[in-house]
């Protein structure tokens, strides 16, 4: 049973590979046989050297991920220094807060363009080589907020309400081509990304009161999870949002 979760000698880039659930990702993937292609705009140097001491190839790739300009070079790149693509994990992601009415343009832009253009075109340029070699699992990092709205995140709603969409829409154009792509929605996860809302006391026990589970999720959680959506064992699994919550939507 476990052969089909076997990775090995799969190359994976995990975008955002240097902390939290980037890491996470890319350290599950790895442990089940993935060589790491780690992308992003700070050097993932603890990431790559923990993956080489699984006995797993790793590469850093460096990359602002602001804009599409070096998302054909991050997969070319890859596929040079690895030998090949088979998973691409897109976990990179930013955040602006404020109220709707006092929401900026600039701040708009910023998320839409990093957290759903640049998804897109990762995705367009991973699946042009997934679908020439006739394979590949692409897994999306979504979010609670692409089922709910949250408040004073306007654009990241957006954006990750469009990363569950275009998982769906990818997924319809591309299942018959020996491509799967799907998307995971964490919950909430103790990172340092969530370090404020863990050490307010008031609100982290309103945080564990409305998980079902009791607990906040680790970075590990959402590892697993990634490694069955890039294994064998999810083949016939195409255009799902996994939600990764302790239960938080089922509430």
């Amino acid at each position: 049973m476990t052969q089909i979760f076997d990775l090995s000698g799969k190359v994976a880039i995990v975008t955002g590979a240097n902390t939290g659930i980037g890491q996470a990702i890319a350290l599950s993937l790895a442990a089940a046989g993935a060589n790491i292609a780690a992308v992003g705009r700070t050097p993932a140097e603890e990431t790559v050297a923990q993956v080489r001491a699984l006995g797993r190839r790793a590469d850093i790739i460096s990359a602002d991920l602001s804009s599409i300009e070096p998302v054909q070079r991050v997969v070319d790149e890859t596929i040079e220094k690895l030998g090949g693509l088979d998973i691409l994990v897109n976990n990179a992601g930013i955040i602006r807060r404020a109220d709707s009415v006092d929401f900026t343009e600039a701040d708009w832009d910023a998320v839409i363009d990093t957290n759903l253009k640049v998804l897109f075109f990762l995705c367009q340029a991973a699946g042009r080589h997934m679908i020439a070699q006739g394979s590949g699992k692409i897994v999306n990092i979504a979010s609670l907020l692409s089922f709910q709205g949250g408040i004073r995140v306007p654009s990241y709603t957006a954006s990750k309400s469009g990363a569950g969409g275009l998982t769906k829409l990818l997924a319809n154009e591309w299942a018959a081509r020996g491509v799967n792509v799907n998307a995971i929605a964490p919950g909430y996860i103790a990172t340092n990304n969530t370090a404020a809302l863990q050490a307010d006391e008031t609100r982290n026990r309103q945080i564990q009161e409305r998980i079902p589970a009791g607990r906040w999720g680790e970075a590990s959680d959402i590892g697993g999870a990634a490694v069955f959506l890039a294994s064998r064992a999810a083949d016939y699994i195409h255009g799902h949002v996994l939600a990764v919550d302790g239960g938080w939507l089922a509430r």
